[in-house]
Order: C-alpha cells, then sequence, then structure tokens
C-alpha cells in the first residue's frame, strides 16, 4: 500500500509540472490571459509560486518564480520521492 501512495505522489509531482509549464506558456499569449482555463490552472499554481514571490521579486519583467520552482520540484522532490518509492516498493520483507 505504502508503494502505491509513494507511485502516486511521483505522479502528481510530474502532473503540477506539466500544469506549471502550461500556465507559463498561457502567460506569454495575451488573447488567453484571464481566460477561465488561465484562471483553474491559477488556482493550482499561485499557491506555490507566491512564497517564491516574495523572496525573489520579478527582475526586469521576468518572472523566475517559475523556474525556481521547477528546479526544486525536479532537482529536490523528485529524487526524495525515488528515494521513498523504492525503499517502499523494493524493500526486503
Amino acid at each position: 500500500m505504502l508503494c502505491y501512495f509513494a507511485q502516486l505522489l511521483d505522479w502528481l509531482v510530474q502532473i503540477y509540472t506539466i500544469v506549471l509549464l502550461v500556465y507559463a506558456v498561457l502567460s506569454w499569449i495575451p488573447d488567453l490571459r484571464y481566460s477561465r482555463f488561465e484562471r483553474a490552472l491559477a488556482t493550482f499554481v499561485e499557491p506555490l509560486l507566491a512564497p517564491i514571490r516574495r523572496v525573489i521579486p520579478p527582475i526586469g519583467g521576468l518572472d523566475i518564480a517559475f523556474l525556481i520552482l521547477i528546479l526544486l520540484l525536479q532537482f529536490l522532490i523528485r529524487p526524495l520521492l525515488a528515494n521513498f518509492t523504492a525503499s517502499a516498493c523494493y524493500s526486503l520483507y
């Protein structure tokens, strides 16, 4: 059961990364800004981007909070989840 939970967490991080990338692309397309779809994505993405923006504000109009969050997810959270998944799924009984 713990193995399925670990795999679910890894899957959710992958999905969240894709949602984050879609949200970033939508922010570059003026016609899609403030659409219903963009607002729905914002409810998932903005709660994690806001604290990063408080620490590192946009630099010259370039918001690097997306980049920092993606790097954190891929180089910190994913390896921890991989370790958790390996220990949960492949442990010797």
